[in-house]
């Protein structure tokens, strides 16, 4: 009788796939067997209607499960009596992929709140459909003894469980049970630690609810790290939370019981409700409701991150907590977050009060995944829990089994993978300036490497030659091949990837906005309209070229940015003519004028950059709703788009502030020119107008600006797409105007969703302009290129991948 060898791809071990297999073939009458491979699941069946188990399979799918190939082969010899599943085969060539954490399942919440079930109360229950999976791997293919449950023994009955194909809990890797699996235990930080073994693990859960409503700071040992938790409610509790872990002003993440608790401090939608309850289960930015939770949560913002229970120990905690509790990672504000019950102690002391430990280890540190919905759909801005290390597919073309190493870049870092036809982007590691952090990246690129059995032949950097990544790159490339990428390049091929977007396609618009990227001709870029495709691209029109007084200084204090815009184009004399009376003229009176003039004029440690995300800064400070300092990156952006005032965007057109698009020198590529729109919010200031109004104004005239820029890039060309990409478009509101603007001159927009807009998608991008250029090119595009530098060879310039 002839068989089928099936060969199944994705996401497909430690979710209940091998089980789903066996009742189905079961159900059919099929013979054979099933078992885990490093190159994924083979399957392995003989009998009759052996040729609709492909559909049946894609229907029965576990919740957890994504195929992304599966591949038949006829088989010749005896068929087996019956369907087993066997043990797993780790030899071979790893192209397996590994499984994101997932966030506990309904039949496992109503078990552990059960008094008549084994699990009751139990803060590690898990089963096929849900709890951790990469947080705890130490190896592939997935199997107990290669994660962090290893250490612990199953019981009879979790035993029989793992062994029995028709229960879900059917090797359930991380299964156990009281009697056999991790332990809970609460300590009291720094001096006289009080000794767990006196209370009960049910005791410490419920003391760490109390803890918490009673005004305490908690460090909980979670999933993939340390939680610092306290009530959010209590606003002396989140002051001091914030002075001991030295977070000044960026926002804290909450979480909360239940959706019914959400919706007494945010507007909560339909989708967003749906993606809170998801087995990603990520924070989700909400719309806060007015005065309904302490200003400090989320200091001059208008939107609070927010997230449900994902594990058993969060569900028990907060079962009796009917309020929001302040959930941010466990560190001291820059550093990465603690995993290790010693660190924990070393590093928490002077921040909790308490720590809430266990004892299975976590082996991958991973931070909680940001999303926000935003034109009907779920939109990745960090991209972490529940989401890393799923694969993402190469688009149609990519045919060459090259593999590849992207190192991403310095902030918001990650690195991608590329191998047999898909990419593996790493979670959010962080700033690579931070030494911690720094290190924490290697180690997680040695995880990847080992997981997935990974070999660069080539590997792809940011053009820029001081970041870390880049060094980093060049160091471990050896002999091996450096593709240097343009970052902004890089910004829109991520956005194509992920749109599938074929190899060969015609070139598309990319408009990329963010704070600044290292250009091909030396200087500053973040303000960037590009024709490109994954090959190379032409740069066609850019922001107003502005100084930045102070270099990286620039980057922190927006006062900076206000004071090189207006005087590079209105001048003081023009400034003190019209607008004295104001108090931004007092300020900027104050200023060392000279020296900054100086500095401009010579370029003495002041750049030139096209940067839009700078352009914010400028306009929040003139505003005046940031000027000294900025505490977090893109703190002043924030800050004004959350004072819109919706009536606003609903004014006549004009009012929008009113931006120019000359040709630089007269004669060069058109730039966006922001004079006009200066003078107006100055004039608004002079009359009185409400920040919220001057900010509605704001991004209704940028918006405008880069529409009409956009319609006259592709006027009288076949380009009939555009790329959105970079850290400004997560603005939801410029987003949005944007988006809508360029579809209503019939064009196609592509944007990001399931990877980040901003450098945490960075590194996709540069992994598959290196494949691009490594491949042959069947039909090369007549694009000529107006960057790049005559000394190196780059994708710009379309050359092959060189050192």
């Amino acid at each position: 009788m002839t068989g089928a060898r099936l060969t199944v791809r994705g996401q497909v071990q430690g979710v209940g796939f091998r089980p789903t297999v066996w009742r189905l073939a079961r159900d059919m009458g099929l013979s054979g067997d099933v078992r885990n491979t490093s190159e994924g699941v083979v399957i392995r069946l003989w009998g009759e209607g052996l040729a609709g188990f492909p559909d049946r399979l894609h229907a029965a799918l576990p919740a957890l499960a994504r195929i992304e190939e599966l591949r038949v082969e006829a088989l010749d010899g005896e068929p087996p009596t019956g369907f087993e599943i066997v043990a797993s085969d780790s030899g071979g060539a790893m192209r397996a992929s590994v499984t994101p954490d997932a966030a506990t399942c309904p039949d496992c919440i109503a078990e552990i709140r059960d008094p008549f079930q084994h699990r009751y109360r139990y803060p590690f229950t898990n089963c096929t459909n849900c709890g951790p999976r990469f947080s705890i791997v130490t190896a592939a293919p997935y199997d107990r003894a290669k994660t962090t449950m290893a250490p612990f023994d199953l019981c009879e009955t979790c035993a029989a469980e793992y062994r029995d194909p028709a229960d879900r809990r059917f090797h359930a890797q991380p299964v156990a049970c009281g009697r056999c699996g991790p332990q809970i235990w609460i300590e009291k930080l720094g001096p006289g630690a009080v000794n767990h073994e006196a209370f009960s693990m049910f005791d410490d859960i419920d003391a760490t609810g109390g803890m918490i409503l009673n005004g305490h700071i908690v460090a909980i040992r979670g999933l993939g790290g340390v939680h610092l938790a306290c009530d959010a409610t209590n606003a002396d509790a989140v002051a001091e939370l914030r002075r001991r872990k030295g977070r000044k002003g960026k926002a804290f993440a909450l979480m909360a019981r239940d959706l019914g608790v959400v919706r007494e401090f945010c507007e909560v939608s339909e989708l967003e409700a749906r993606t809170l309850s998801g087995p990603e289960a990520p924070i989700v930015l909400l719309k806060a409701l007015p005065n309904a939770l302490p200003e400090a949560i989320a200091p001059g913002l208008d939107r609070l991150g927010v997230m449900l229970p994902y594990t058993p120990f969060y569900h028990l905690i907060l079962r009796r907590i009917g309020r929001p509790v302040v959930m941010t990672s466990g560190n001291p504000s820059g550093q990465p977050q603690c995993t290790g019950n010693q660190e924990t102690r070393d590093r928490l002391a002077s921040i909790a009060d308490f720590a809430c430990l266990h004892d299975r280890d976590i082996a991958n540190r991973i931070d909680d995944s940001v999303v926000r919905v935003d034109l009907g759909r779920v939109r990745v801005l960090r991209r972490a829990r529940g989401y890393a290390p799923a694969g993402l597919p190469l688009p149609p073309g990519f045919s060459r089994p090259a593999q590849v190493l992207a190192m991403g870049s310095e902030l918001k870092n990650t690195f991608c993978l590329v191998k047999d036809g898909a990419a593996i982007l790493s979670q959010h590691i962080g700033d690579l300036e931070d030494a911690a952090t720094h290190a924490d990246a290697a180690r997680n690129l040695a995880l990847y490497t080992r997981l997935f059995d990974h070999a660069p032949d080539l590997i792809a950097v940011d053009l820029h030659p001081q970041y870390l990544s880049t060094q980093a790159g060049r160091a471990l490339a050896g002999a091996r091949p450096v593709v240097a990428v343009q970052h902004h390049h890089a910004h829109i091929a991520a956005c194509l990837a992920e749109n599938l977007r074929p190899l060969d396609a015609p070139a598309v618009l990319g408009i990329a906005l963010d704070g600044s990227g290292y250009g091909s001709d030396g200087t500053v870029w973040g303000g960037e309209f590009l024709v490109c495709d994954y090959r190379r691209f032409a740069r066609v029109g850019c922001f107003k070229p502005v100084a930045l007084p102070g270099g990286a200084a620039a980057v922190r204090e927006p006062w900076r940015n206000a004071y090189a815009h207006l005087m590079a184009q209105m001048g003081w004399a023009e400034f003190a003519m019209n607008f004295s009376d104001l108090a931004i003229f007092r300020r900027m009176s104050d200023l060392p004028r000279a020296t900054l003039d100086a500095m401009i004029a010579s370029g003495t440690n002041s750049p030139i950059s096209t940067s839009c995300g700078r352009l914010f800064d400028a306009a929040a400070a003139i505003a005046g709703l940031a000027w000294d300092k900025q505490d977090y990156e893109g703190e002043a952006a924030m800050r004004l788009e959350a004072v819109i005032d919706a009536a606003a965007m609903t004014e006549p057109e004009d009012l929008a502030y009113p931006f120019a698009i000359p040709l630089i020198g007269g004669k060069g590529m058109p730039y966006i020119e922001p004079l006009g729109a200066w003078r107006a919010m100055l004039g608004d200031l002079v009359l009185g107008t409400p920040p919220g109004v001057i900010a509605a104004r704001f991004h209704r005239g940028l918006a405008r600006a880069i529409v009409r820029m956009a319609e006259r890039l592709v006027e009288d060309t076949a380009i009939d797409t555009v790329a959105l990409s970079g850290g400004v478009f997560q603005n939801a509101t410029l987003f949005a105007l944007v988006h809508r603007g360029l579809e209503d001159l019939g064009l196609t927009v592509l944007s990001h969703a399931r990877t980040p807009a901003n450098d945490g998608g960075l590194a996709l991008g540069q992994a598959i302009v290196a494949l691009a250029v490594s491949q042959p090119e069947e039909a090369p595009c007549a694009l000529e290129s107006r960057a790049g530098s005559s000394r190196s060879r780059t994708p710009a310039e379309s050359s092959p991948p060189s050192r």
